[in-house]
């Protein structure tokens, strides 16, 4: 706790940015395999992410960090040794008459329930004991191994639980949260389109039972659907990668400032915290290429996703050099458009589809080894492997596979 304080203490202003992001919470009894899910599309000023692994001050984390934070103060998703795993989307309505001028200290509170919290109550009592005004106004999502899912909407002095697993609140077990709380003003905050995205993919993969983490990450960050619009950029694709087709490109779930898509796969009660899973697409997620990471017991990590000499990942790096070709050159408000033919055309010679059979494979091998694990015992031995295979081979093979014509 000394530790917070003193960094609550030491930044008293600071510059409050719009960080639009798209995050889920689903409880074990709506996923295909009875794992609770936890979902974190981020969208940031920080283009360059990376994943760091940490001893805290209790338990040793996984987590997501802006890579110029040199000193990994502040995580923006993550999940330590116990299973207890958390993210947060920005809410922009709960701050009802409150004029504080502490702000913005969601990462550093994230980090600090890593190191010391192991389930969803230990997380509600650290809200409760943290000095106020907290400076946050923000949806925290939490899983943990014991079955626990919820949002505690938090302002800086109070918050609201939403459990996932509760009938009442979440029929279908899940959860979803952009830029408003439903604790806050009606009407406020942003992010409504994105929801309405967001739910109709859920609801419709929920009816055919087939909510998963491969759907999670590999599909819900990635959609070109627009749910206000209705315009869906993945129909009537242009013939070719010279058939340049701008559309316009705002209030999708991806976004030009999404800088990475994590999600957190749990375990069901009585399975070894030791299987958690955080699949992690850096940089740009139609560009990049989902990685599962495990906490192995030295904590290491694959090296495509934490800093290279640069500081950066080169996984992120990689990323958002491709995604580079998707915008225009030109500066008028180039995130507002996006190039379809070199993302996907007819003819299926675009980024995001020359990408995808590398990530269909990678995946594929990391789920047999996760079926293996759950009913034989994990293998550190093959965890390592894993990495060094793709340290050694994965951004070569996304590289062969974009310069193929």
């Amino acid at each position: 706790m000394r530790t917070f304080l003193r960094l609550s203490l030491a930044a008293v202003t600071v510059v409050t940015l719009l960080h639009p992001c798209t995050t889920a919470v689903v409880s074990g009894k709506a996923t295909a395999d009875g794992r609770p899910l936890l979902l974190k599309n981020r969208d940031a000023d920080e283009l360059q992410n990376r994943l760091v692994s940490i001893q805290g001050l209790r338990f040793r984390f996984v987590g997501l960090v802006n890579s110029a934070d040199s000193l990994n103060e502040q995580v923006w998703s993550g999940y330590n040794e116990t299973g207890f795993a958390i993210m947060n989307s920005a809410a922009y309505n709960l701050k009802r008459n409150d004029t504080t001028a502490l702000a913005d200290r969601e990462g550093y509170i994230m980090r600090h329930a890593l190191e010391v919290c192991r389930t969803l109550a230990d997380f509600e009592s650290l809200l409760t004991a943290l000095p106020k005004p907290l400076g946050v106004e923000a949806n925290f999502g939490v899983i943990d191994a014991n079955g626990g899912a919820a949002y505690f909407e938090t302002d800086n002095f109070r918050f609201t639980r939403y459990d996932a697993t509760d009938p009442a609140i979440a029929p279908n077990g899940y959860l979803i949260r952009t830029n408003y709380s439903c604790a806050g003003e009606e009407n406020k905050g942003m992010g409504y389109i994105r929801f309405s995205t967001a739910e109709k993919m859920f609801r419709d993969e929920f009816r055919a039972r087939r909510l998963s983490a491969r759907f999670l990450v590999g599909e819900v960050p990635r959609s070109l659907f627009h749910a206000f619009t209705g315009t869906d950029l993945s129909r009537n694709l242009p013939k070719d990668e010279k058939d340049t087709t701008f559309a316009f490109f705002r209030d999708f779930i991806p976004r030009y400032y999404t800088s990475a898509a994590t999600v957190v796969q749990g375990v069901k009660p009585g399975e070894t915290p030791a299987l958690t899973t955080m699949w992690t697409a850096l940089g740009f997620p139609l560009t990049s290429v989902v990685v599962p990471v495990w906490l192995l017991p030295d904590g290491s990590l694959p090296a495509i996703l934490t800093a290279d000499v640069s500081g950066n990942a080169p996984l992120s790096t990689f990323a958002l050099e491709l995604k580079k070709r998707l915008f225009p050159v030109q500066n008028d408000a180039k995130e507002n458009y996006i190039n379809v033919a070199l993302l996907m055309n007819r003819k299926k010679t675009g980024l995001r589809q020359k990408i995808s059979p590398v990530e269909a494979k990678l995946t594929a091998e990391a789920e047999r080894l996760l079926a293996s694990w759950r009913s034989g015992g994990i293998s550190v031995a093959a965890q390592r492997t894993f990495y060094s295979g793709m340290d050694e081979g994965l951004i070569p093979r996304i590289r062969t596979a974009v310069a193929r014509p």
